[in-house]
Formats: C-alpha cells, structure tokens, sequence
C-alpha cells in the first residue's frame, strides 16, 4: 500500500510493517508476520525491484509479530537485522515477561489471533544474528534512520524517524488500533511490560518533524508527533 512517493505498508491495520524506497536502495521497518514475505514480494515487484535492493531492516522492537520474515531476509539475502540492545535476546529468542492482557473483546481477540494464524505467526522463526543498536544511533542505510529510544513496550523498544519519508515509525510504543478491544485511534499498546515507562517515551519523538506517525498496528496517522503525543494522552 503506497503511503507516499516513497513510502509503502505491508499488512493491514491488524499487523503492519513499512517500505523506504530511496534511490540507495530500499529500508524495511518491522517484518510483521512469517506470512507477510508474501506481502513483501508483491511490494517489491510493484516497484520493479527485489529483495536484493533491501539494505536493512530495522526491527522497532523484537516481539514475534514484528519479526516475522526477518530470519528469511537475513539468511537466503544477506540483509542485517538491526535492534536495540535491549531488545536483542528477544528477537533471538523469544523470551520476554508475561503482560496482563487488559481489556479485550472476543470479536476483534479472535479476528486477531485468526490473522496470525492465517499469516503463519505460530511459526515464527527467531533472528539467529542481529546488529544492535542504541538511542540516536543514525543508521548507515537509505534514509538515513535515526533511532529513538522509546522503552515500556520492551525494554529496547524504538521509533525509527526517517525525514526522507516525512515519518516515524512507533512499532508498539503506541497503537491506532487495539488488537484485543478494536477500539481505534492513537491509544496505549497491549502486551505492554511497563505502561507508565512507555506513555513517558511519547515525550521522545514529540519534537520531531514528520507528517506520518507510523504504528505496528492500526491505520497509519497522518499528524505530527506531538499531536499523537497529546491524543494518547487525553485517551
């Protein structure tokens, strides 16, 4: 789903992951679900450009619904996998603590459980080699990413601000639609390890400049930071 000029979505307002094309080649955000390879293949070939023209990946925390075909695009094409410190024994193996689930409504649970499964997110296949990165690390990759600290989700939670595409990407540090209620609109993540720690990172990317605000889940928003700051806040 083209956004901009040079900015794509993969997935849907379920689980969704993100495309920066740039004349140096391409910079993905998030790999959704193992069944998004799919999705990501479409993409490519709409653009007239493979997986070979992908330079890295950016993974904006390391739970199973955002690190789906990472293992895939690391081993058959050679693409770095890159994630906070914080956050790398998750992505390479799973291990995180359990969250309370919070308010939830069968309707849309199942519809996102029935999503995951249809994407083959009960096979996940963990990150066997992964680049970590830190708070205001720029990345050598099209775009030129910036990554932005953004712990409570996890502990090595990011946005990844890219100017060239007007955009930061939020992964789970907020959502604009909650999987497990289907309420929409710019609201606190489920599956949250520290609620309060995450509502504090909001401050992190309200001073940037960007036209998009880019969550794992939900429709993508086309405001600034600050704004989504205040409307997350307000609930």
């Amino acid at each position: 789903m083209r956004l901009a000029p040079n900015l794509y979505r993969l997935g849907n307002d379920i689980v969704a992951s993100y495309l920066v094309d740039t004349p140096e080649g391409i910079t993905l955000i998030d790999a959704g679900l193992p069944g998004h390879w799919r999705d990501l293949q479409r993409e490519l070939r709409t653009l007239g450009k493979s997986a070979d023209d992908i330079r890295g990946l950016i993974l904006t925390h390391g739970d199973s619904d955002h690190i789906g075909f990472a293992e895939r695009l690391r081993s058959e094409h050679g693409v770095p996998v890159y994630v906070h410190a914080a956050d790398a024994a998750r992505a390479r193996t799973g291990e995180k603590p359990k969250t309370p689930f919070g308010k939830m409504r069968i309707g849309p649970t199942l519809g996102f459980l029935g999503y995951s499964i249809s994407k083959n997110g009960l096979r996940t296949r963990y990150v066997s080699e992964v680049t970590e990165v830190g708070d205001g690390d720029v990345l050598d990759l099209p775009g030129a990413p910036v990554i932005i600290g953004m712990p409570g989700h996890s502990p090595g939670s990011v946005g990844v601000h890219v100017p060239a595409a007007d955009a930061v990407f939020v992964g789970d540090a907020l959502t604009t639609r909650h999987v497990l209620t289907g309420r929409t609109g710019p609201q606190p993540a489920p599956f949250t390890d520290d609620p309060d720690e995450a509502l504090a990172s909001l401050d992190r990317i309200a001073g940037l400049e960007a036209s998009w605000v880019l969550p794992g889940h939900g429709a993508p928003w086309q405001t600034s930071p600050a704004e989504v700051r205040e409307a997350v806040r307000k609930g």
